[in-house]
């Protein structure tokens, strides 16, 4: 089956964190706080993929403040950290979600990750990720972790079912109108009658 119809089955995405939505590196504080580089693009287009109707969460094996305060910043409920074993983690929001590996995306960049790419419908993982995974998976971005990755997987299934070309058209719209009505806002005449 190609990547395409894969991606076009698609109802839910799932991410590995460290090394997939960050670039690895953990940054420890002398009072023992930690802190994590999340990107923008990566973070935008997940907040679009549930926009369009798709259900998006994470799984760690690690538990962060961080991780928990980005997924909450995305609008992201389903969140697994902590887990001894990322696919009883899988395996236990696919039952919640009512849903099967078909249904599934997941982007994962290291061997703990391979139960899952073993089992996820569409599979993916950054250009840094280990060869096991890279030689695995559906996918394989142009995009390092925590650097694009996250969002070009995005980007992709949405292309497959139709849904970016609408996005991309609705951003194209809508700034031209506000735009057009701060120009008349500041206008002289408009200024005057403000005062």
């Amino acid at each position: 089956m190609s990547v395409h119809t894969k991606a076009s089955r698609v109802k839910l995405l799932l991410f590995d964190v460290d090394g997939v939505l960050t670039d690895g590196k953990i940054l420890l504080h002398p009072d023992g706080t930690e802190s994590k580089q999340f990107d923008i693009k990566d973070g935008t287009g997940m907040v679009w993929a549930q926009r369009a109707g798709l259900k998006v969460g994470v799984i760690s094996a690690r538990t962060s403040r961080a991780t928990a305060q980005r997924a909450a910043q995305l609008g992201i409920t389903i969140v697994q950290q902590g887990v001894s074993s990322k696919l009883v983690a899988y395996d236990e929001i696919l039952l919640q979600q009512g849903l099967t590996d078909a249904d599934t995306a997941y982007m994962g960049d290291d061997v703990l990750d391979l139960p899952i790419v073993r089992r996820a419908g569409l599979t993916g993982c950054p250009s840094d990720g280990v060869q096991e995974v890279r030689s695995r998976v559906d996918y394989v971005s142009r995009a390092a972790g925590g650097n694009g990755a996250a969002r070009e997987f995005v980007e992709l299934i949405l292309k497959a079912q139709g849904r970016w070309k609408p996005l991309v058209a609705s951003y194209l719209s809508e700034p031209f109108e506000t735009a057009a009505r701060a120009k008349s806002d500041t206008s002289p005449k408009r200024r005057a009658t403000r005062s």
